[in-house]
């Protein structure tokens, strides 16, 4: 009997032993940490768990709301994929009312689109703009169809007219990260934008093209010619249309990417220009509500997006805000029927409650954590990720998460602004779940970045 309580003594003496060393080596590292001048003012939260057991490992601010930057981004794949199925695929359909009569069509086309972020995205051959495009157009010439009486119209279903949600900054929103998502997405409702700079520094920059032709309206060039080296600090600014700021001196074709504002009247100018130079004759296009007589649209074609596991792949591995915002609005409109997102926040919060979350640990303005106004726990996050690593979906979302410092993880990045949460299992084989914010740091992010990694190295050993 000694024997055998012996035996039982040291086994569970084994299993707290690692458990202490790592805690022990954690708090050692977060002293240094912590006290390190960068963080002088700065507000900071680290929270570890064993993945396999749920045991907290260490913990410092858990339940402290800090902005999680785009860590934020594993809240809403992990929602979307909870609610969505990692099957879950967008549809965009292409039809007509009226009637067609030797060809020549007495109505209108229609477009109706559900949200799909990757619609005319270069990411996949089968979205690409031309493919798009060429698909609708052989479809619209296969229903018969040479001439339009009418214009080509957009067909939008319930979804809010605001594409940008509230708490984004003026500086963000002309920019490709800070497109908005509406119900009709195209090319990732960005634009590219050639720059040609002078010799010197100070020379003026003239915007030599946009890619593509920009249907919205035109960009003024207030950029200067800054030293060689210097890299991109241009920004875009919707409210008037310009560009302000510098690339190097002697750069010919210097790209930067903006937001487009009005992605559906892109697309459907673009469908347009391409009919009329295949031979199909049509009025100028214009968008449209939804029409009263929906139910006799004759539905001819529709394309269909990657499935969701592929678009939260791209999500979380470029960090695309558009696609998180799209996916919140999807939520919504699955749920209750309206792409809004203020609707897709709450059914969040109400389904991780039912989890165990408190909502307030879950304040946020947006689906992909652009918005400096998001606070989030490292609680949450971490109890979030818990939950996933026991779901069938499981593998896709973790082949979504990029890899930093060796460690499956997720990054967020605004101003003062750094995050990593996720996964990483040490030499011994123990499982670890944990998330890191830092926010209102001092000095340059990646001498912070460094610090934060020699912190999390204590979980490889």
């Amino acid at each position: 009997m000694k024997k055998v309580v012996l035996f039982f003594l040291l086994l569970s003496t084994g299993t707290v032993i690692p458990a202490q060393k790592v805690a022990d080596r954690l708090e050692k590292a977060w002293n240094q940490f912590a006290g390190d001048s960068q963080l002088k003012y700065a507000m900071l939260s680290l929270y570890v768990v064993d993945a396999r057991t749920g045991a907290v490992v260490f913990d410092r601010n858990s339940r402290t709301g800090l902005a999680p930057a785009s860590t934020q981004k594993i809240i809403t794949s992990i929602t979307s994929f909870e609610l969505l199925g990692k099957d879950y695929r967008y549809q965009t359909r292409l039809g007509y009312s009226g009637k067609l009569e030797k060809a020549v069509l007495k109505g209108r086309v229609y477009v109706s689109g559900s949200g799909d972020p990757s619609f005319g995205s270069w990411r996949w051959p089968q979205t690409k703009e031309k493919s798009i495009i060429d698909s609708f157009v052989l479809q619209i010439k296969k229903a018969g169809i040479r001439d339009m009486t009418e214009t080509v119209m957009l067909f939008p279903e319930k979804a809010d007219p605001v594409l940008v949600p509230d708490g984004w900054i003026y500086q963000d929103i002309g920019n490709y990260y800070g497109a908005g998502a509406g119900l009709l997405n195209w090319r990732e409702n960005q634009f590219d934008v050639f720059l040609r700079s002078g010799t010197k520094t100070g020379d003026p920059v003239t915007i030599v093209k946009t890619e593509p032709r920009l249907y919205e309206g035109s960009y003024i060039s207030y950029v200067t010619s800054a030293a060689k080296g210097t890299g991109d600090n241009a920004w875009i600014y919707t409210q008037p249309r310009l560009i302000k700021g510098t690339i190097p001196v002697n750069e010919t074709a210097f790209k930067i990417s903006g937001a487009i504002l009005q992605p559906a009247g892109q697309f459907i100018k673009g469908l347009a220009d391409t009919l009329l130079a295949s031979g199909v004759d049509l009025n100028s296009p214009s968008l449209q509500k939804q029409p009263s007589d929906t139910g006799t649209v004759n539905w001819i074609y529709t394309h269909y997006s990657p499935p969701l596991d592929s678009l939260i792949w791209w999500f979380n591995q470029k960090s695309i805000n558009l696609y998180g915002e799209a996916l919140i609005k999807t939520v919504s409109r699955e749920q209750n029927g309206q792409a809004s997102t203020d609707s897709g926040l709450a059914i969040l919060r109400r389904f991780w409650k039912e989890k165990g979350i408190d909502p307030d640990e879950l304040n946020l303005y947006d689906g992909s954590g652009l918005s400096p106004l998001n606070r989030v726990t490292t609680h949450a996050q971490v109890s979030i990720l818990q939950f996933a690593r026991n779901r069938p979906w499981f593998p896709s979302f973790f082949a979504s998460l990029p890899v930093y410092n060796g460690m499956k993880m997720k990054s967020g990045t605004i101003s003062d602004v750094k995050g990593f949460c996720g996964y990483h299992t040490a030499r011994d084989g123990r499982e670890f779940i944990f998330s890191l914010l830092v926010n209102n740091y001092s000095g340059r992010a990646s001498q912070l970045v460094n610090k934060m990694y020699i912190l999390l190295d204590e979980l490889k050993k």
